[in-house]
């Protein structure tokens, strides 16, 4: 039965392919025990090659040198290539600042890719059973998971992490060992109610199971298996947008999501952009939870522009003004500095900030029959103080408007100009105070009036 399960999952999910390569992870416990063995009776029909790769954590000290022994003989025996690795996790841990759990699993991965790329293999088979499949969703949950987290594991990932035997119950699992006098090692701390999963597999879904459903396992499981079909058509729909909403393409640490198109999308399609912009940058988007991606998802918000939030695994996201950036890199905001002599009527080039200004003084019956761009500026001339300069911003510079003086660093929070582009707004002063801020405000002091007779006109151009 066991045989034919899977089978079945194999067949069912295009999990192996005739003449592939497979490492498949041993701890030497019931699970990959299993997994061994029913590989190793389908290498001839398959036509399939084994490599069994079995990491010492080197945390359960003289009980760990068993499992390595344990695994060396099984696959000598089944005639199998092994591969032992020996790693001080705790001390790894320690220096990472990183869980025992998280820790060895980042190791164990790892290793299994490592092995992958030396022994050209196509595949890396994980032993994960069906009570592994209710007991991640059980966690997910208590996480506040999306409907992504409810599919739970996957039977393949990546296009080579595969698991043959998510279909078999742990105890199926047992009897099968139990049928062909396997002898699997037993990890003590499996037993023990220290971590989460721990608590789940020996506490709750035992209280489940005898409370409120027998079948809670199997019940668990098929939710997720329902749930599956309707995350795909969801996801297929977010990789239809997902390329259109890139702001400026994508490249391997910075992702920038166009603000104008996601803010029309709807929430399910939102969040999963969100997920999928994580995935492209990280390869994954294991510790991303769902509250998580709630809380990039809140930077929508026009109250939030220039806000960061960080994330897990180093990852950051910046809310600007039209976009959205994911990074796992810290955004750091070049300051420019640039000062020029304007003269009065010519003009001059900023490569500083990729800008032209021109200048020129007219007589204001001519201003008055000109139709000025967003982009000109008219003060009147007499009104001028000495020379006239154009720099960037400094600490302590105020403009004058008709609510009374505002500090240019209140104008653009009030503008929503993002921080990194404060410092390339020209600022065009007199020897008295600032005359305007770029194309933004003109200050009142040097507005034309009715006594107006020439007129400086100022105009920003890009390069």
């Amino acid at each position: 039965m066991v045989f034919e399960k899977v089978m079945n999952t194999i067949r069912n999910h295009n999990l192996i392919e005739k003449g592939d390569k497979i490492v498949l992870g041993i701890s030497g416990g019931p699970d990959s025990v299993c997994l061994l063995h029913v590989l190793n009776r389908l290498k001839e029909e398959l036509d399939i090659e084994i490599y069994a790769a079995h990491l010492n954590h080197q945390i359960r000290g003289l009980e760990a040198q068993r499992d390595a022994l344990f695994v060396s003989q099984l696959c000598k025996e089944l005639g199998i290539i092994f591969f032992v690795k020996s790693i001080d996790v705790p001390k790894y841990c320690e220096e990472k600042g990183m869980s025992l759990e998280d820790g060895a699993r980042k190791l164990r991965y790892e290793m299994f890719y490592e092995i992958k790329e030396k022994t050209k293999s196509d595949k890396i088979a994980i032993g994960h059973n069906m009570n592994d499949q209710a007991e991640t969703i059980l966690m997910r949950i208590m996480r506040g998971t999306g409907l992504k987290g409810l599919r739970g594991i996957e039977y393949k990932r990546d296009g080579c992490l595969i698991r043959p035997i998510l279909d078999l119950s742990r105890d199926e699992i047992e009897q099968y060992c139990e049928k062909y006098d396997l002898n699997p090692r037993i990890d003590q701390t499996n037993l023990e109610s220290i971590y989460t999963r721990n608590k789940i597999r020996l506490e709750l879904l035992p209280y489940m199971r005898d409370n409120f459903n027998p079948n809670i396992i199997e019940s668990i499981v098929r939710m997720s298996k329902n749930l599956k079909n309707d995350s795909d058509f969801i996801d297929n729909e977010v990789q239809k947008v997902f390329n259109d909403i890139l702001e400026n393409g994508e490249n391997e640490n910075c992702i920038e999501i166009s603000m104008p198109i996601y803010t029309k999308l709807h929430n399910a399609i939102k969040s999963r952009v969100i997920r999928y912009g994580v995935k492209k940058i990280l390869g994954d988007t294991n510790f991303i939870d769902q509250v998580h991606i709630d809380d990039v998802m809140s930077l929508e918000s026009n109250s939030k522009i220039d806000k960061m939030i960080i994330l897990p695994r180093g990852m950051f996201a910046y809310r600007k003004k039209d976009s959205i950036i994911l990074s796992d890199k810290e955004l750091v905001t070049e300051e420019i500095e640039f000062c020029y002599n304007i003269p009065y009527n010519g003009f001059i080039k900023i490569k500083d900030i990729n800008k032209v200004v021109q200048t020129e003084i007219i007589s204001i019956d001519r201003y008055k029959s000109m139709r000025l761009g967003k982009n000109s500026k008219g003060f009147d001339f007499n009104k001028v103080k000495g020379g006239v300069v154009i720099r960037n911003r400094e600490q302590g510079d105020k403009i004058k408007l008709a609510v009374g003086s505002k500090k240019i660093k209140d104008l653009f929070i009030d503008l929503k100009i993002p921080k990194e582009e404060r410092c390339r707004i020209p600022i065009v002063l007199d020897e008295v105070g600032v005359m305007c801020v770029g194309d933004y405000r003109l200050s009142e002091d040097y507005k034309i009036d009715e006594n107006t007779r020439e007129v400086l006109k100022i105009t920003f151009n890009n390069l």
